[in-house]
């Protein structure tokens, strides 16, 4: 069965064919897959530096374009790094949501005004 296109199932077989095409494989071991997903975490970053917060007001259309393209290599370095790793990225999230949910339960009272 073939993933859904808005699966990263899918992003993970578009990324093994991408490489495959231009013979990267051999590059593409998960050191070197990890040292280029800081980088490009980095350069996500750059987008931010020096804004007061980085809302969405505080960026013209040339930031958010970049940062639409980081998020992009970012995810893309991600999933590639999980395949070579062996590791099932959904399932990974699922569980350490599971992981911080009970490490950090939720306070109903959160965000309410201190009574008086």
């Amino acid at each position: 069965m073939n993933p859904t296109p808005d699966s990263l199932a899918h992003l993970r077989t578009l990324t093994r064919q991408f490489a495959r095409e231009r013979n990267w494989a051999p590059f593409h071991t998960p050191k070197n897959l990890a040292m280029a997903l800081s980088v490009e975490v980095a350069e996500l970053v750059e987008h931010f530096q020096w804004l007061p917060t980085g809302a969405d007001a505080e960026l013209d259309d040339d930031a958010r374009l970049g940062i639409r393209h980081e998020l992009a290599d970012v995810l893309l370095y991600l999933v590639q790094l999980a395949d070579r790793t062996g590791v099932d990225l959904h399932a990974a999230a699922l569980e350490k949501m599971a992981l911080n949910a009970a490490k950090y339960p939720a306070d109903p009272s959160a965000g309410l005004p201190a009574k008086r």
